[in-house]
Order: structure tokens, then C-alpha cells, then sequence
């Protein structure tokens, strides 16, 4: 009788009433809490949602998780899945429950045993924060600051969370490492929000705290300015300007003060701001992008932090402990969490990457007598990738670089471009501008420091997702943090990077999620992605591509496909610029161009993936319309079949578009829709249409049906049209457009060819000789 029961039946009948009858109310309770968005998919699609049965909360707090099994089943079936869970959203209690049976797993304990009832909020509360309990639940107690149905992610209510435990047990250092794009300074803004209305304060005084929020860019500080417009009134920001306003006295009447570094630090020429600052006047510093200003003792914000000691120091990073950074994690010490890039495409809270690695046959230079020194002074043979464009520039490369960006992105997708310093970012501008076909000025625009407010408003119009203009945007450091464009479709790597850190702050440029973008691509000129190698951290990208100036992926050349070795990473510099670069003009006998194309398919932890199993993680399960290739074949060689095909995949979530995004992506646009199918099916060797068209040629035990020169020469329009345009040219409603374009009119065609039915008997065989086995 039990196994009948249902598992709605159970929680509705059995769980529901256990929990109330321990002082469960449904403020307390969330059932069926969805608590990821599903992996972006190709064609604006999710993948699965996480959600648990059953999240319980007190105070503003996550408690617990129930897993249902229904009356009749194990009451622990599915615990192993509820830990995982519990594991993701940091709960220690995980109940799993049939009804008539609880067994309660402590994860601080690791293990679990049978209770007779579920326990109360209050009690399973006191439990978890038995240590500073008053200023812990006084924390805890003042929820979010929300605008309408906004509702924060899981992982910022843990990120927030840990820091007011920490804080409510006296921690001085405190580090939060969450990847680009998933929101540091909301969470930064419910961190001060939750103390001011707490009046938290060091001294424990009924007064609100004074918050130092630090920055190393003016953009950087500027946008969490106005993420903090809730408290408009009571925050300054603290610069040359505002201290001149109030005739050289620093700013004290406010809560929240924002800085950059550079705006209070000490100078050659004057002392810095912060000095005017008694040492506890701040009561709390966040510094943001903390590994920026580097924590060692010749910091740019070591020694402001030094002054303000008694003030409890956040530190926010987007990267996690490397060989360039761990001088901040020593300062600050273990984040209080994480949350990686990996994490967060996973949840389908950041975009997927895909990765185009750009090789070109210059990736050295020798100098030779008859190359022309237009400035400059060759002081070596042999100059090294790594160079280019910092004390070498080599015209010719700049501008196979500029063709080649232009036709590796969409013409209209939104690129950033780093360069190796401001003038190399001039020099591809102006390169990008002169091989356009979009005539607006600022199709392409530089945003450098020195561009100062021209600078700035084209990064504003940039950011806008309303503007189309500007497109590209080059630039060297300006960018490579805090800078929030979401519709960044592509990330161009023009210049070696020898720093981890700022590799994955650049990349986390294109991170952000936009409605329609289903994935970014990196596309990388210097192999500067070897640096994303970095699977704890990242994932590995889903798709690694070489590709040519054109666009075009060719993988003959198998000397290109060699396995890559984790670079050695240093600590950032600045870049160095000797007095005048050399600039070499080669010979009009030298030509460049960029050499072949591999493909790579890896998942989240380096293992080799097929390309059905990368095109499934990218795209969701591919359907099972067809069984195998010779079926798949037989379909698609005749249009009425195919046609019903196509019918069938479009209702299945893959319609023509999702299927030339597929094609784009594994493939090339003069690939058949066929090949991609069949390569992503059974993984099949590509062919080209050009090559389907030229075996249908060589076949000349086709032709020799036809008597008629008139009826070759269409089937050879109709192939030459194939050729051309692609598959749709061959469905069966398009024949009449043909015969009229080639022959003339339907009474021509059936001189030529004896009747209709032939006619049509010859268009449809064409099409199987098309799509014969090679």
C-alpha cells in the first residue's frame, strides 16, 4: 500500500506536518529551491537547474536541507546527492526522510545518525553559531537590501555570510575570492549595508561604522560608487578635487569613503592623504581587486593598511592562490570562500569560452639586410614573440593581425583587444579602421589612460548594450579589471602576458552573462592562453581552435599539434619601453600569413572529449532521430526526407540557426550542415561543399545518362549553385526557381530531359551522388 504513495504525497502528508510540529513556519521553509540557472546552451537554451527539496532557514540564514524519498523507499536514497549539495551551498546539517524515518548528517562531524524529530530553528541555529552568538545573530539579522524581485545568488549570500561570521569572531584580515563577473562589489555593498543598520564598530558603540572601500582605478571606484546609491548621502569619495573644496582638509563627515590607491598614497612631491587620518578612524577597509596593489611591503596599498591597523582589512580578489599572488594570500591569509570561474559556468551564472588560437609564420623575427629599418637600431639577430610590439614592431604583422581580428569575430560582436602598450594599441586601431566595411568612424576606438575622458565615453558607449558603436576596443592595462561590459563577445590576446593573474582578470572581461550571448570567445595571437591551463581554478576551455586570417581552420599541418607545457608565470611589471622602438618594414619578397588550424575539445578537468561529448556539454543531449550515418545519409540525400528532418531537429531546440552556430563553431561556413551532423554524430570526417561538388564532377558515369548537353549543363548549375549557397538551394520546392533561372521555363525542361518525372528523377539522384560515401 505504502509504495503507491507518491513523493509529493509524502512531503505533503508526512514531512510537512514533522516540521511543523518542531516550530517550522513557511517563512522558515523553501521547497523545490533552484539554486543554479543551468550551464548556458547554444540558441539562448539551459541546461539542468539544481534545486533541493526542501532549504531551511532562520535568521536571514541557511540551516539545512531535507531530501524527500517517498513512504516506502530508504529513508537515506538519496543522501549522497544531498551532501554534494550541501557541500556546493555550505550547509552542515543535510536531513534525509521518508516520512516515518529522519537521519540527520552533521558535515562537521562527518557522519549521521536516526533522530526522532527534526530539530527547531532556534535550536539547530544555536547549534551552528554556538561561539559569539549575540553578534552573530544581530548580523545576521538584517537581510539584503533588494529592489524588486531581485534575489541574491547562493554564493553571495555565503560570501556575505562568512564575512559577518568572521567579523562577529574579531578576524582582522579577511579574504573573499569570487571569479570576475559574479558580483564582488553587491556583495560588497550588503558586507557595509548589514553593519551600518547593525551599528557595528570596533569600539562596540551605538554609532554607525566608518568604511574605507579602496581601489586602484578611478572606473573601478566610480562603479561601486553608484552600486552604493542607496546611500548617496552619507558617502564621499576621497581625491585632490574634494580636499581642495574643503580647502586641504580631508573629508570626515561621511560613512562610507571611497579612495584609489593613488589619490591618498604618499608622494615624492607631497605626503598622502591617509596620514591625515587618525589610525582608528576606520572601522572597517575593503580593498578591492586586493591583488592589484600587492600586499608585500612595498605594496601601493600596504602602506595605507599599515596606518589604518586597527580597522578590520576585506580583501576581494578574482584570483586564487598562484605564484604572482601569494603575497596577499599570506597578507590576508585562507579565503573565508571561494568561488571559481569553473563554478560559476556551471551554474550558468557566467558564460562558457571557446578558444582560437591564432598562429602566424612570424612568430620570430631574424633580421636580414634587405628588411628596411624605419627607426630604430637592430641591436640583435633574433627577436622572440614576446618583444613584438614592445622594443620590436614589424608593420607588415601589425597589419596581418588587424585582418586577421576583423575576420575571426562577428563584424557587429563587441571585442576587446590587448595590446602590448598605448602605441601598439594606436597601431591596431589604425589597422582595424583601415580593413573595416563598416563605415562609422568609431567602429574601432583605443582606451588607454592617456585618452582620459575621450577615453571614458567611449568605454561608457561601449558598455551600453543599447549602442552598437563602438565594436572593437583596443587597449593595453586600462581594462583588464572591474570594467562591467556584458555583452563582450570576444577577448583578443595580441600580447604575451607573464602574469597568471592578470591573465584571468582579462579573460574575466567576457565573462558576463548576456541575454543571447551563449558562449565568448578567447582569441589568442602570442599563446598567452597556456597561462588558463588551470583546472582547479578555470575549467579548461570546451573548444580550443587554430585558425588563419580569414576565419578558416585547416589541421593538416600536424607540426602545430603539440602538447603545451605549463609556462613559468612572474610577477607583473609594467611594461618596459626603451626610448625609441625599433619598427622594421620587410621586403616586398617576405609575405605573412598565419598558418593552420587544430582543434581540441576538453572538459572541466583536462580529460579529452569527442566531439559529440563537447558538442552535448555545449549544446544539451543531441536527439536520436537517426541511428547511424548510413541512415543519417539516406535522410539527408533525398529533400523530402530531409525536409521533415529539419522539421524534426527545429522542434527538438536545433533549427537552422542553432545548426549554423554549430557549424561555425566545430567546422567552417563552406561545410555541409550534413558534415557537421555526421561529425558531430559519429564523429565523421568534414567535408567541404567545394569537395561534395568536385567528387560529384569526377563521376563521370553520372553524366553519361544524359544524352543532352542542355541537361548536364543544369545538374551543373544545380551542383555550381550547391557549391555556392549551401543545402537549402536543394530542397525540393526550390527546383522551379532553378529551371527557370537556367533553363528558361518548365516547357524547356521537359524538351531537354524527356519529361518532369525525369527532371525530377535527375535532381533528386544529383543529390545522392552529393552525399555518396567519399
Amino acid at each position: 500500500m505504502t509504495r503507491n504513495i507518491s513523493e509529493a504525497d509524502t512531503r505533503a502528508n508526512f514531512i510537512d506536518p514533522n516540521l511543523a510540529q518542531s516550530d517550522w513556519t513557511s517563512e522558515n521553509i523553501t521547497r523545490e529551491y533552484y539554486f543554479t540557472d543551468g550551464r548556458k546552451l547554444i540558441g539562448n537554451r539551459r541546461g539542468k537547474r539544481l534545486f533541493l527539496d526542501y532549504l531551511l532557514k532562520y535568521n536571514n540564514t541557511s540551516l539545512a536541507l531535507i531530501e524527500a524519498k517517498k513512504l516506502g523507499e530508504h529513508p537515506t536514497k538519496g543522501l549522497q546527492q544531498a551532501l554534494d549539495y550541501a557541500e556546493k551551498l555550505r550547509i552542515n546539517f543535510v536531513y534525509s526522510s521518508n516520512g516515518k524515518q529522519i537521519y540527520e548528517f552533521d558535515r562537521r562531524k562527518g557522519k549521521g545518525e536516526y533522530i526522532e524529530k527534526f530539530p527547531s530553528p532556534k535550536e539547530l541555529y544555536r547549534r551552528l553559531n554556538s561561539s559569539n552568538f549575540q553578534l552573530k545573530e544581530k548580523l545576521h539579522s538584517i537581510p539584503f537590501h533588494l529592489t524588486g524581485p531581485m534575489r541574491p545568488r547562493y554564493y553571495q549570500e555565503i560570501a556575505v555570510n562568512k564575512v559577518m561570521e568572521s567579523i562577529a569572531e574579531d578576524k582582522k584580515r579577511i579574504l573573499l575570492t569570487l571569479a570576475t563577473g559574479t558580483g564582488k562589489t553587491f556583495i560588497s555593498f550588503q558586507i557595509v549595508h548589514k553593519l551600518i543598520q547593525a551599528k557595528w564598530n570596533l569600539e562596540g558603540q551605538s554609532r554607525r561604522p566608518r568604511i574605507l572601500f579602496l581601489a586602484d582605478r578611478n572606473v573601478l571606484a566610480d562603479q561601486a560608487i553608484n552600486t552604493f546609491n542607496p546611500y548617496e548621502s552619507d558617502l564621499v569619495k576621497i581625491d585632490g578635487e574634494e580636499v581642495r573644496n574643503r580647502n586641504g582638509v580631508v573629508p570626515t563627515n561621511a560613512f562610507i569613503f571611497f579612495a584609489i590607491y593613488q589619490a591618498i598614497a604618499e608622494r615624492e612631491d607631497i605626503g598622502g592623504y591617509y596620514t591625515e587620518y587618525p589610525s582608528d578612524f576606520f572601522d572597517l577597509i575593503v580593498i578591492d581587486e586586493c591583488h592589484r596593489g600587492s600586499a608585500n611591503e612595498e605594496g601601493s596599498w600596504r602602506a595605507i593598511l599599515e596606518h589604518f591597523k586597527p580597522a578590520v582589512h576585506l580583501g576581494l580578489t578574482a584570483t586564487p592562490k598562484r605564484e604572482d599572488n601569494v603575497d596577499t594570500y599570506k597578507y590576508f591569509g585562507k579565503p573565508v570562500y571561494e568561488y571559481s570561474l569553473k563554478d560559476g559556468i556551471s551554474d550558468g551564472f557566467l558564460t562558457p569560452y571557446k578558444l582560437k588560437r591564432v598562429r602566424t609564420n612570424i612568430d620570430e623575427y631574424i633580421h636580414t639586410s634587405d628588411s628596411k629599418v624605419v627607426q630604430g637600431e637592430v641591436t640583435k639577430d633574433r627577436y622572440e614573440l614576446k618583444e613584438f610590439d614592445k622594443t620590436i614592431t614589424i608593420i607588415q604583422r601589425t597589419d596581418l593581425l588587424a585582418k586577421a581580428i576583423l575576420n575571426n569575430i562577428g563584424k557587429m560582436d563587441k571585442t576587446i583587444v590587448f595590446c602590448a602598450n598605448q602605441d601598439h594599441a594606436l597601431d591596431l586601431r589604425d589597422r582595424i579602421n583601415q580593413h573595416k566595411s563598416v563605415t562609422d568612424p568609431y567602429y574601432c576606438v583605443r582606451v588607454t589612460s592617456d585618452e582620459g575622458k575621450i577615453g571614458r565615453i567611449h568605454l561608457e558607449s561601449f558598455q551600453d548594450n543599447d549602442k552598437d558603436i563602438p565594436v572593437i576596443l583596443t587597449s593595453s592595462k586600462m581594462l583588464t579589471t572591474g570594467v562591467d561590459a556584458r555583452n563582450v563577445r570576444n577577448i583578443v590576446l595580441t600580447t604575451s602576458i607573464g602574469s597568471m593573474v592578470e591573465f584571468k582578470q582579462i579573460i574575466g572581461r567576457g565573462t558576463r552573462i548576456y541575454e543571447g550571448k551563449d558562449f565568448f570567445t578567447i582569441i589568442d595571437f602570442v599563446g598567452a592562453s597556456d597561462l588558463f591551463y588551470d583546472s582547479e581554478w578555470d575549467g579548461i576551455p570546451d573548444e580550443e581552435v587554430i585558425t588563419d586570417e580569414t576565419g578558416e581552420e585547416d589541421g593538416d599541418d600536424n607540426e602545430i599539434k603539440k602538447k603545451r607545457k605549463k609556462p613559468k608565470v612572474k610577477e607583473p611589471t609594467e611594461d618596459y619601453e626603451p626610448k625609441e622602438k625599433l619598427i622594421i618594414e620587410l621586403s616586398n619578397g617576405r609575405k605573412l600569413k598565419v598558418i593552420d588550424i587544430e582543434t581540441r575539445y576538453i572538459d572541466d578537468n583536462g580529460k579529452p572529449l569527442t566531439a559529440r561529448e563537447f558538442l552535448e556539454k555545449l549544446v544539451g543531449k543531441l536527439p536520436a532521430i537517426y541511428q547511424n550515418e548510413d541512415q543519417l545519409r539516406k535522410i539527408w540525400s533525398n529533400p523530402d526526407t530531409r525536409k521533415f528532418l529539419m522539421k524534426d531537429l527545429g522542434e527538438l531546440g536545433f533549427d537552422r540557426e542553432q545548426l549554423n552556430v554549430l557549424r561555425e563553431m566545430i567546422a567552417s561556413p563552406e561545410c555541409d550542415l550534413f558534415d557537421v551532423l555526421s561529425h558531430i554524430s559519429f564523429s565523421s570526417e568534414l567535408m567541404t561543399r567545394k569537395e561534395r561538388a568536385a567528387n560529384v564532377r569526377k563521376n563521370q558515369q553520372f553524366f553519361t545518362v544524359y544524352e543532352n548537353l542542355k541537361a548536364k549543363e543544369f545538374l551543373e548549375y544545380v551542383i555550381s549553385h550547391y557549391e555556392k549557397f549551401g543545402v537549402e538551394e536543394l530542397g525540393r520546392e526550390r527546383l522551379g526557381d532553378l529551371v527557370k533561372l537556367k533553363l528558361g521555363s518548365t516547357k524547356d525542361a521537359k524538351m531537354i530531359f524527356g519529361d518532369m518525372n525525369k527532371l525530377v528523377t535527375a535532381y533528386y539522384s544529383l543529390q545522392e551522388n552529393i552525399y555518396r560515401v567519399s
